[in-house]
């Protein structure tokens, strides 16, 4: 619980009752980084969004952060000085083919970098290695997501599939859980292609049934003569 004073000098600051403006003890405003939350369509992060530097989840970071470290004097007042470095972060258009238009986001410099080595925006959102997958936060993924659903990379991946000789997805999820449920499958085998165990065991069920009845049996005891 807090004492009297506290709360007193806590809502000084929010009385009308003072002549000269005091110092508030507390901010009354909202938190100026928000979480970022992806939309009910858009699949979940696979990774956990990033919570120490959260201005990373509303770009293309490319996994970079704020670093800490100690800026050395080696003149005479020699010593350590606590210091940070800040991301280089700017706002960059970028031409996605797959959506025939360009994208206004915040790019790091090694993002930027990554980017076109890759030969573009989509092949740098569309690889899929765990690492660049991490390292795309909450805003790439979704901007992943939106591309996959373009009719240029889903013909992309149809043609991986004939290459592969893979079958077409179902066009939605109550068509493949209705083929799914047409076809049963077991292992490698359908249920259909099944061989009966009943007929393949060395000992049928008649004969077990036989000998849990002689088990029943009392034993009787050696005759004497």
């Amino acid at each position: 619980m807090l004492s009297a004073s506290s709360l007193r000098t806590a809502f000084r600051g929010l009385s009308l009752d003072t002549p000269t403006s005091i110092k508030r003890s507390f901010s009354t405003t909202s938190f100026l980084q928000k979480r970022k939350t992806l939309s009910e369509e858009v699949p979940p992060y696979p990774y956990k969004p990033n919570y120490l530097y959260k201005q990373a989840d509303t770009g293309l970071y490319g996994g970079v952060s704020i670093d800490f470290g100690n800026k050395i004097s080696k003149g005479k007042n020699k010593g350590k000085t606590r210091r940070s470095w800040k991301p280089n972060v700017r706002w960059k258009k970028l031409h996605s083919d797959a959506l025939d238009e360009d994208v206004f986001i915040k790019v790091t410099r090694k993002a930027l970098r990554t980017i076109r080595k890759c030969n573009g925006l989509d092949n740098y959102l569309l690889s899929d290695k765990p690492a660049r997958i991490k390292e795309l936060g909450l805003t790439g993924w979704e901007l992943r997501w939106k591309v996959m659903q373009t009719p240029k990379i889903q013909a992309r991946f149809s043609e991986q599939r004939k290459k592969l000789g893979l079958a077409e997805p179902p066009k939605s999820f109550e068509e493949w859980l209705r083929t799914r449920k047409q076809i049963q499958w077991r292992g490698n085998t359908p249920l259909k292609e099944r061989v009966d165990i009943k007929d393949k065991t060395p000992i049928k069920l008649e004969q077990l049934a036989n000998l849990e009845s002689l088990k029943e049996q009392p034993t009787q005891g050696p005759k004497l003569a």
